[in-house]
């Protein structure tokens, strides 16, 4: 039998045995459970912030341009393609800047799936965290990379970069971005900003991949695009028109500045608290992930 008819066997018994009680479960806790991945054919199944992850692949802990940190996340899995993404921009960075290579954060759990702590997203193996910390040291211990901190590139008050952000961060990025692999690399908005002013006119149809978002000033976070292949993946929204640049201004102005209060709004009502993403939320073929060995 080959591994794509076992895949889809297995796709139909488990959804014969799971239970009630897994069904309701949160799928945090099902999916951090597993110390290794499915015995199945590679597949991301689902969208970014709510799926899975089958046959995943290890990226490991140290290779010749890259060195995997916090390792007893056992976060250090993904897609096929997100590590042979890895492979290149890190074979690119210790050729092309004067770092050795790269220190790769989280990418997702032996599964995929929803994290017991961290992320909402990271879920599909296509999601890497990638620290601006240059590499130069790709000998560190276990022990050194649990300790060991990455640097912001980010001044205290939000609004520019600081003296970390170098020429190589730039180079870094922008390969990233140019690669055809990648949809979106969330960065902080001063870093979109300096690239929008570094980058020339000639050259910048990259720059639209370089999105601003929240609290990436230590790292920056490559999301990949569903691999061909993979119908029941789901790719994210198209990215808007244009480089971006002019729309990034908002998030070191406008949304730093407090929010003055109204005296006639009515008095806000308690949020309620999020529910929990349980396996019936996630697409079917998950339950599958869960059941292999």
């Amino acid at each position: 039998m080959s591994r794509l008819s076992k895949f889809c066997l297995s796709a139909i018994l488990s959804v014969a045995i799971l239970s009630p009680t897994h069904a309701a479960q949160p799928a945090k806790q099902l999916f951090g459970a597993k110390a290794t991945p499915s015995e199945q054919r590679s597949a991301a199944l689902g969208s970014y912030s709510r799926g899975c992850l089958a046959g995943a692949e290890m990226l490991p802990e140290s290779g010749p341009t890259w060195q995997a940190m916090r390792l007893s996340r056992n976060r250090n899995w993904g897609h096929p393609e997100m590590i042979r993404f890895i492979e290149r921009l890190s074979s690119y960075t210790a050729a092309k800047t004067s770092w050795n290579g790269l220190y790769v954060g989280d990418i997702a759990q032996p599964r995929g799936g929803p994290m017991l702590s961290g992320h909402a997203s990271h879920q599909l193996g296509l999601d890497a965290d990638i620290w601006m910390k240059p590499a130069m040291d790709l000998t560190l211990s276990r022990n050194a990379r649990e300790n060991i901190s990455s640097i912001s590139v980010r001044s205290a008050d939000q609004r520019n970069i600081n003296g970390n952000w170098s020429r190589d961060h730039h180079l870094i990025l922008r390969a990233a971005a140019k690669d055809p692999a990648v949809a979106r690399i969330f960065v902080t908005a001063p870093v979109k900003l300096r690239m929008c002013k570094e980058a020339p006119a000639h050259d910048r149809a990259w720059l639209r991949k370089i999105r601003p978002w929240w609290g990436h000033h230590y790292h920056f976070h490559v999301r990949l695009n569903c691999p061909k292949g993979n119908q029941v993946c789901a790719n994210q929204a198209p990215i808007p028109a244009g480089d971006g640049c002019e729309e990034a201004i908002w998030w070191v102005t406008e949304a730093l500045e407090p929010q003055k209060p109204d005296p006639l709004a009515p008095k806000p009502k308690p949020k309620p608290k999020p529910k929990a993403i349980t396996l019936a939320d996630l697409p079917k073929q998950c339950q599958s992930v869960l059941q292999s060995r």
